[in-house]
């Protein structure tokens, strides 16, 4: 191995990944670190009382079924585990070991950086379906929408069963123009997750072809 591939150092917040208005940074910390053993991400709030972590557990559309540590590196936020509330300051971690139990957090302030960490317990790392589909939205702030499309179809062709692939890519053709093409992949989304179609309804991606008699209403 190389000596410049045997260890890295860099700041989180230095870390590539997605920005866009109105939601966390999302440093995504195992892929542009090639991390194979084990995942880890970060997000950082952008607004004062923001989801920063949203609402999920380790089992549902794609997840890993991993244990996950929390561990808020600056400001403070509020967790939400299995419906118990707990203001968690920096400097504190959060451990969920049960893959099944719904989590989320909601940053007090801008700022507030959550670093999480997970991999499966007794089992190899496989990155989870979400997060090789949502690698995509990078492609969204520039307007990048072939280098989407390509990624997501690439994505489609390991994981051809998982519903938000599809959605995400029915979203990039929707603003690159292909309205057939995003019917498609919207239908099959629908098929594979029918809930989605609650989401459909404000997602602004959608707007361009949300008039069509075909667009899917609840």
């Amino acid at each position: 191995m190389r000596r410049k591939d045997r260890f890295r150092i860099a700041r989180i917040l230095d870390i590539g990944g997605l920005t866009n208005p109105g939601q966390p940074d999302w440093h995504m910390i195992r892929s542009e670190l090639k991390v194979a053993a084990f995942g880890v991400n970060a997000w950082t709030a952008t607004e004062d009382g923001q989801i920063v972590i949203g609402e999920h557990n380790e089992i549902d559309d794609g997840a890993g079924g991993h244990e996950e540590l929390y561990i808020v590196l600056s400001g403070s936020a509020k967790f939400t585990l299995e419906g118990i509330t707990s203001r968690v300051p920096a400097g504190s971690v959060v451990f969920v070991k049960d893959p099944t139990a719904k989590r989320s957090a909601v940053a007090d302030t801008a700022g507030t950086t959550i670093l999480v960490v997970g991999a499966p317990a007794g089992a190899p790392f496989a990155v989870s379906q979400w997060e090789r589909s949502a690698e995509a939205l990078r492609y969204w702030p520039g307007g990048e929408w072939e280098e989407a499309i390509r990624l997501l179809k690439l994505r489609l062709d390991d994981t051809p069963t998982h519903a938000g692939t599809h959605y995400n890519l029915a979203c990039a053709e929707a603003r690159f123009g292909r309205v057939d093409d995003a019917f498609a992949s919207l239908a099959r989304a629908l098929e594979l997750k029918p809930e989605l179609v609650g989401s459909m309804q404000n997602d602004p991606d959608l707007e361009s072809i949300r008039d069509d008699p075909r667009f899917p209403r609840p």
